[in-house]
């Protein structure tokens, strides 16, 4: 792989960086040598599957709840609920996977949630109670919390960097997710639905009959419950095909920052096999980085926050240079600079708000629009086919994305700071109309946006972090973004006004844009 004394051969000089970013740079130079072969598009689209699941979930909640509420009698002061509970769950998930990827690897978080998703959705379609239906959904949101964080911090480290915009693109499963459950919400909800305006039987005077004339049985109203098995059904093909018909190797940048530079090298060796080419990378390639740094340590030429350390490998003992914070207390990073303190609070910030605007308007604004479609006297079927087409818009919203966070002069900073800001006045100026029509432009609007945002965001939090706290970084994000939208929804909901209701969306939205500002560009840097 190149002179162990050339400060290029694994990218850049490796007397200002720690030990494990050279390594980190060196096993991207043996990915881009091996590739964008058949297991990065593998993992590539397994990962796509983890964020459509994301918001097919989040959506079919959005769209059964009302039909749960007619059919259990939930009152309106109990109906975020059920979206708070979720974002408990996403919440929990996102701190607890996101510190668990980087202490037991990539591999076991990369098949474990995606298996809890799956085992609870298949539960929720066979519920009566909405506290038992609140109590699974909790443990839905649990396994979905770590997707996002997880998958992106996937799709990065195993790609080559000349295909980095990809992390942007992954996000065009989460529109494709929420299509997806539109078109199951509208063949089987409408068909298999109570009557628009019936109560709930439990609403019935004693003595009264229930029977689907007089109030909303579950026999007539079972629509919901199979457009939940549905996606239950789904989450689990999406099991299978990441723990049964794919080998999914721990990755190499993980295995580098534990000091497990042997097992990266066969994991290098193994991707490249899988893609019918080989890898000439060596493990004395990574042991003279550790050489090099070493002797530039002696000579007093490295910071005191790093040390050499003998560790025991294959039976071998070996120097290799240990970073403050690489093997206890891999949080430190976040915080080891005034510049790292900076980055990690900004992005916590933006996270926050961002959840706090698309959270209120992923379940308010659906029923906004079925409010506005019932006064012009829409149909049912209608109100669903609206919501395909505002999710249709989230597709080109992404692509958008993937294209801005190439050009020059916008890149990852700018085309963040402009969508935010278009997805916050289209939710002021949702808060302006009345019509049905009207509503839907706005509503794709917001979506649009949104989804070229999010798609911006998520690709670039593992970017701008090291491998050595990275799903922690993303992880702890995603737990901040989730706890504010565990508040939103309860607040939203007591307002009682729907323009009350988007201005406050809106504002939080605008908050990222002043975030987004004093976010750093990471296009073309190297992602260690």
């Amino acid at each position: 792989m190149g002179d162990p004394d050339d400060s290029e051969s694994c990218g850049y000089p490796v007397d200002d960086r720690s030990a494990t970013e050279a390594k980190a740079a060196l096993i991207n130079r043996a990915l881009e040598e091996s590739g964008m072969g058949r297991y990065q598009w593998c993992i590539f689209f397994l990962c796509g599957f983890g964020y459509a699941l994301d918001l097919m979930w989040a959506q079919a909640f959005s769209l059964v709840t009302p039909r749960i509420q007619q059919e259990l009698g939930v009152a309106d002061k109990d109906y975020g609920d059920i979206f708070s509970v979720f974002s408990a769950g996403l919440t929990v998930g996102a701190f607890v996977w996101g510190i668990l990827v980087d202490i037991i690897g990539r591999r076991w978080a990369f098949n474990l949630t995606v298996g809890i998703v799956a085992t609870f959705g298949m539960i929720l379609g066979a519920l009566n109670s909405w506290t038992a239906i609140c109590g699974m959904v909790f443990f839905v949101g649990f396994g979905l919390g770590g997707n996002i964080p997880i998958d992106a911090t996937i799709v990065l480290e195993f790609i080559p960097s000349d295909r980095r915009y990809l992390l942007a693109a992954l996000s065009v499963f989460q529109p494709i997710g929420t299509i997806i459950t539109s078109l199951i919400s509208w063949a089987l909800i409408p068909k298999f639905a109570c009557t628009t305006g019936l109560p709930a039987c439990s609403y019935l005077a004693p003595g009264v009959a229930p029977d689907a004339s007089t109030c909303c049985t579950k026999a007539s109203n079972y629509g919901w419950r199979y457009a939940l098995f549905t996606i239950g059904g789904l989450s689990v093909l999406a099991f299978i095909g990441r723990f049964g018909l794919f080998t999914f190797h721990e990755s190499p940048k993980f295995l580098v920052s534990k000091g497990r530079d042997a097992e990266a090298v066969r994991v290098v060796h193994a991707i490249a096999r899988f893609n019918g080419t080989t890898s000439a990378l060596r493990e004395d390639d990574l042991r003279d980085i550790d050489e090099r740094v070493s002797r530039l340590r002696a000579s007093g030429s490295k910071g005191d926050d790093e040390r050499v350390e003998d560790v025991a490998e294959g039976g071998k003992t070996r120097r290799r240079l240990a970073v403050a914070g690489g093997k206890v207390g891999h949080l430190g990073i976040l915080f080891s600079s005034p510049a790292m303190v900076r980055l990690t609070v900004l992005t916590w910030v933006c996270y926050a708000a961002d959840y706090w605007g698309f959270v209120i308007a992923g379940n308010f604004l659906p029923k906004f629009l079925a409010e506005r479609g019932a006064a012009d006297n829409m149909s049912t079927y209608d109100t669903y086919r609206n919501y395909i087409i505002i999710a249709v818009v989230g597709v080109p919203g992404v692509l958008l994305g993937t294209a801005l966070i190439e050009v020059p002069r916008i890149g990852r900073k700018w085309a963040m700071v402009g969508s935010s800001a278009l997805m916050g006045a289209s939710l002021f100026l949702y808060a302006t109309v009345t019509t049905p029509a009207a509503s839907v432009g706005f509503n794709a609007m917001e979506y649009f946006f949104q989804s070229t945002f999010n798609a911006v965001l998520y690709g670039w939090t593992p970017e701008a972090f090291p491998a050595a706290a990275r799903g922690s970084a993303c992880g702890l994000a995603s737990f901040w973004g989730r706890l504010a939208s565990v508040v939103a929804p309860l607040v939203a909901a007591r307002l009682g006004s729907s323009t009350g209701v988007l201005y406050l969306a809106g504002g939080g939205v605008f908050v990222c844009t002043l975030c987004a500002l004093g976010l750093r560009e990471t296009r073309g840097g190297e992602a260690v």
